[in-house]
């Protein structure tokens, strides 16, 4: 799902910065996640700035620059978040390659009776009837990993 070189470079970045590394799941005090929330909330934010770069146009409207820059920032906020949240899961010792390979195995099982999508207004999957929470199999391998 990820490349070696990314995680690898998480564990870098982390160790660079002095940042908790743990080598197995591991709690954390309530301020960590707390300011974690704030970061996180912070770069969500951003995308106001991209909101601004449409300046009122429609995506068919924008030229080739216009879309390349939107790109351009689209790709850094998302990248950011994705940084952020892998670093998150570091300092907490998550093996989250484990855990995202349960949740789209979850996500998967969210299509209908007829196997189609369902869809909410603003475009989010919904949940099928065969759907099935993902956190009884996040945490068989938390167990697993988890060091007393």
């Amino acid at each position: 799902m990820v490349s070696k070189k990314f995680i690898d470079d998480i564990k870098k970045f982390n160790s660079m910065y002095k940042l908790d590394m743990p080598a197995s799941p591991k709690g954390r005090e309530l301020k960590i996640l707390q300011g974690f929330q704030d970061i996180i909330s912070e770069e969500v934010k951003e995308a106001e700035d991209i909101f601004e770069m449409y300046k009122g146009k429609n995506s068919d409207d924008l030229s080739k620059e216009e879309r390349l820059e939107i790109l351009t920032a689209v790709s850094d906020w998302l990248g950011d978040m994705v940084v952020y949240c892998f670093t998150q899961a570091q300092s907490w010792g998550l093996p989250m390659e484990d855990v995202l390979n349960v949740i789209m195995d979850s996500n998967f099982s969210k299509l209908d009776q007829d196997g189609n999508p369902i869809y909410d207004d603003r475009g989010k999957v919904l949940k099928g009837p065969n759907y099935w929470k993902p956190e009884p199999k996040i945490k068989e391998i938390l167990k697993r990993d988890l060091k007393q």
